[in-house]
């Protein structure tokens, strides 16, 4: 595997997102307006052994092409293939994530408890926020388990948008 990350950027309609791929695969969708930009890029090039490099992939294409579907409405599922960067437990959430319905809504002690693990809201929490994927690994439908926002690494308003984009009524309706 050459030693790079290709990436590129996207302007999505609620923040300008930075793209990657290793390999035939995504490593990155994340955040430009966030204050662990530089913990997700140091963990990526160290865990893959990697620089970033802005160019070109059919990965990111395709990303580029889902995401725009994604945002006009059109696509309620991805399929492009992901690199999770992070350790087993990390993964472990960023998996379940997946399984969390478009439309749909979940808390960290949900999570946890659909992990089997119903003591580790912090830990699903935490592994949540570091989640290097955002969208395709659909951190946003995160919620507090009053039903309210939580933090998002794009921000609430960004949050809120791709939540009222899933489904207008499911939070504010």
């Amino acid at each position: 595997m050459e030693n790079i990350i290709r990436i590129q950027y996207y302007q999505s309609p609620c923040g300008k997102l930075i793209l990657g791929s290793y390999g035939d695969k995504l490593c990155l969708c994340d955040w430009m307006n966030e204050e662990r930009r530089k913990l997700i890029d140091t963990r990526l090039q160290k865990e893959l052994c990697a620089g970033y490099e802005e160019s070109e992939s059919a990965t990111i294409a395709e990303a580029v092409g889902q995401l725009n579907e994604y945002f006009n409405r059109k696509r309620t599922a991805f399929d492009i293939p992901l690199l999770f960067v992070g350790t087993d437990f990390q993964k472990t959430v960023w998996n379940e994530l997946q399984n969390i319905p478009y439309g749909k809504t979940e808390s960290c002690a949900g999570l946890s408890q659909r992990l089997g693990n119903p003591k580790a809201v912090r830990a699903v929490a935490a592994a949540n926020g570091a989640n290097a994927i955002s969208i395709f690994v659909p951190c946003h439908r995160i919620i507090g388990s009053n039903r309210q926002l939580t933090g998002y690494a794009g921000g609430l308003p960004a949050k809120k948008l791709l939540l009222e984009l899933e489904s207008p009524a499911a939070l504010f309706g």
